[in-house]
């Protein structure tokens, strides 16, 4: 079970908090600001952190910077009220992996806290499993029906990227910038041919595909 901590300093949010995660198979852990959210964090493990911008002290700003100056690298969802470009940048620029605007939709909560700790499970094991399909970064290998496949670094790097964030859409562009040298010569198109190779290579493997979004980019979807 995943403990989740809440820091928010108005009472009755932070138990609406609580008891949606409870309901939803997590443990609830509450704090009413930022010290006590430290005080607490040296006593119990705490697998992601709610936080609330505007808590009495610390801040919510303050908080995740010092957390992440510390090498703390839990993960952050903000939710505040405050909702201005320049209060979002100010979250991203702090620290935080994600932020959320109240009034809070509760299903989106949960949404954006699964994906949170699922990133935060790939990053730490290094290796992401998708249906009876695992992809082990460090080898740069892909293993199904205990056979193990060694695949070239560009083509390893572009599937883990898509499928670490399933669903979500990059362009090529992102693509490029993040898997190539972004002052090589090379141009977008060589997306497109490595994401064809990765499709001939998993066109028989039936627990993801590849998705072309026109006019946008790709992303990695797994099959039910």
């Amino acid at each position: 079970m995943f403990n989740i901590m809440v820091v928010e300093d108005d009472k009755n949010t932070r138990k609406l908090m609580e008891t949606v995660l409870i309901q939803n198979g997590y443990n609830a852990i509450p704090a009413c600001d930022g010290e006590e959210a430290l005080a607490v964090m040296d006593k119990k493990q705490v697998d992601l952190i709610l936080l609330d911008v505007m808590i009495p002290g610390i801040d919510g700003f303050q908080l995740t910077r010092m957390m992440r100056e510390g090498g703390c690298e839990i993960p952050i969802l903000m939710v505040t009220a405050r909702e201005t470009a320049e209060d979002k940048r100010a979250g991203f620029l702090a620290g935080t992996d994600d932020y959320m605007v109240k009034p809070v939709d509760e299903e989106e909560m949960l949404l954006r806290i699964n994906a949170l700790l699922r990133r935060a499970k790939i990053a730490s094991e290094r290796c992401i499993i998708v249906g009876s399909t695992k992809l082990s970064y460090d080898s740069m290998t892909v293993e199904k029906n205990g056979e193990s496949t060694e695949m070239p670094q560009k083509e390893f790097l572009l599937i883990f990227k898509l499928l670490s964030y399933q669903n979500k859409v990059f362009t090529r562009r992102q693509l490029m910038d993040e898997l190539w040298d972004m002052d090589s010569e090379t141009d977008e198109r060589t997306v497109d041919v490595h994401i064809n190779r990765l499709r001939e290579r998993f066109k028989n493997n039936g627990d993801f595909e590849i998705v072309t979004v026109r006019g946008l980019g790709y992303k990695a979807v797994a099959r039910q």
